[in-house]
C-alpha cells in the first residue's frame, strides 16, 4: 500500500504518543523526526526506529518527505506550516491552528496558493465516545438539538505543571489550552457557529508555582482565566460554555446536548471513549450506549490517518484546516465579545465534518474509511 511520508517536527512529550500510534495506521509512515535539539530528535529516532534525525529546516526541506507533522509549541505553529507548505508538503499540526487569525490566515493562504492541505488536532471528536454522540444525534434519538452545555474547570496548571508560565500568558488561558477540544466537539456533533458572545475575566493577577522545578516562583496574569460564552449555531441551536482556572471544584458535566425529546451526555472530549448517556422523553432513567465505533482509548493520529487517506483520494480531511481556523476564530470571538460588550458575528465557518462509518475499528479502518 502507498504510504504518506510523515516527518515529525517538535519531539516533546505529545510526540510519543503519534510515534506508538502511527505503527497502528496503514496509510502513513513517520520517516523522520526533527527537534530544536537536535540531540533530543536523535534520541527520538533511536528509540522509535526513525532512519533520520534532523534539524526543523532541514526536514522541511527534505524531498522524500510529504507531509510535515507539526508538534511545536503553538507560538511556532504558523512559522513551520507555512514553510512546509511553500516548501511542498502538506501539514498536520497539533491544536491551537495558531495563536492569532493573522497567523492562521498565512497558513490557509498558503495552502491555498500551493493546492495542499491543512490538517489540526485535536481528533478526538473521532473517538469511538463522540462517534457514538453523533450518531445517536444524526438518528434522531434526542430529536432537533435546542441547546447544549460545556464546562472545562479547574483551578490551572501551577499545582503540578513543571513549568506552567505560558498558561497565563498571550496565547495560553483556558480557552485556547482546552477550549479547542470542547468547541470541536460542539461543531462536529451540530455544525459551524455563526454568533459568540462571550464574558472574560482575571480572577488572580499573579499565581504562584508550587511544583517543581520552579517551585515558589511568581507568574503574572496575562490573559482571561475565567471565559463565560453562548455559542449560536447556524442549525439553531445555542450552546453555553465555561472554561476557567479559577474553579476549585464543580460537579458539572462535559458536555450535554439537549433535543426536543430527549438528552444525551457526552463524554470528555479530551478522551476518546465514553460512556455516552441518553435519556429520552418519558424515560425515568439514563441509559448508557455501547459504543457505536472503535478508537475509544488513545488514538491520537487518527486525524492524521484521515488525512493522509484525504490526501490520495482527493477528499477533505475530517480535522482539516478550515475547521481548526473556525474553531480559533470563535475562541478570540468569546475574548473579541467580551473586550467590546457586544456579540461576535463569526466570519469564518466550516463543514460538519463527517461521521465515521459506524462500526470502524483498528482492524477495519483501512477498509471502511472510504465510506462517507
Amino acid at each position: 500500500m502507498k504510504q504518506v511520508k510523515v516527518g515529525l517536527i517538535g519531539c516533546g512529550v505529545i510526540s510519543g504518543i503519534y510515534l506508538e500510534n502511527a505503527k497502528k495506521f496503514d496509510f502513513y509512515e513517520i520517516t523522520a523526526c526533527a527537534d530544536l535539539n537536535i540531540q533530543r530528535a536523535k534520541e527520538t529516532a533511536e528509540k522509535h526506529g526513525i532512519s533520520k534525525a534532523y534539524s526543523p529546516e532541514e526536514l522541511i526541506q527534505d524531498p522524500d518527505i510529504d507531509l510535515v507533522l507539526n508538534l511545536t509549541i503553538p507560538a511556532a505553529h504558523a512559522d513551520i506550516a507555512v514553510q512546509a507548505l511553500k516548501a511542498g508538503k502538506h501539514v498536520y499540526s497539533e491544536k491551537p491552528l495558531a495563536v492569532t487569525r493573522k497567523e492562521a490566515e498565512s497558513i490557509m493562504a498558503a495552502a491555498a496558493e500551493t493546492g495542499l492541505l491543512v490538517g489540526n488536532a485535536p481528533d478526538t471528536f473521532l473517538g469511538g465516545g463522540l462517534q457514538t454522540s453523533r450518531k445517536l444525534i444524526d438518528d434522531g434519538w434526542i430529536g432537533r438539538p435546542v441547546s447544549a452545555a460545556a464546562f472545562m474547570m479547574n483551578h490551572g496548571h501551577e499545582h503540578w505543571h513543571p513549568d506552567p508560565g505560558f498558561y497565563y500568558q498571550k496565547g495560553g488561558g483556558p480557552m485556547f489550552d482546552m477550549g479547542p477540544y470542547y468547541i470541536t466537539a460542539l461543531i462536529s456533533l451540530m455544525g459551524p457557529v455563526k454568533r459568540v458572545t462571550g464574558s472574560a475575566s482575571i480572577t488572580f493577577d499573579e499565581r504562584t508555582v508550587l511544583s517543581e522545578p520552579k517551585f515558589g516562583e511568581k507568574i503574572q496574569v496575562d490573559t482571561p482565566t475565567q471565559i463565560n460564552g453562548v455559542m449560536d449555531f447556524h442549525n439553531g441551536a445555542t450552546a453555553s460554555i465555561i472554561t476557567s482556572f479559577d474553579t476549585w471544584y464543580h460537579r458539572l458535566p462535559c458536555i450535554e446536548v439537549y433535543g426536543t425529546e430527549g438528552s444525551l451526555v457526552v463524554p470528555d472530549p479530551n478522551t476518546f471513549g465514553g460512556p455516552v448517556l441518553v435519556r429520552r422523553k418519558g424515560q425515568d432513567n439514563w441509559s448508557e450506549i455501547p459504543l457505536t465505533h472503535g478508537f475509544a482509548e488513545n488514538s491520537r493520529g487518527i486525524g492524521l490517518s484521515d488525512m493522509a487517506h484525504a490526501i490520495f483520494n482527493g477528499q477533505t480531511p475530517r480535522a482539516g484546516g478550515d475547521l481548526a481556523y473556525h474553531v480559533l476564530d470563535i475562541m478570540h470571538g468569546f475574548h473579541d465579545s467580551s473586550d467590546q460588550g457586544k456579540h461576535y458575528m463569526v466570519n469564518s465557518t466550516c463543514s460538519q465534518p463527517a461521521p465515521f462509518p459506524t462500526g470502524i475499528n483498528e482492524e477495519n479502518f483501512t477498509e471502511l474509511i472510504s465510506k462517507r
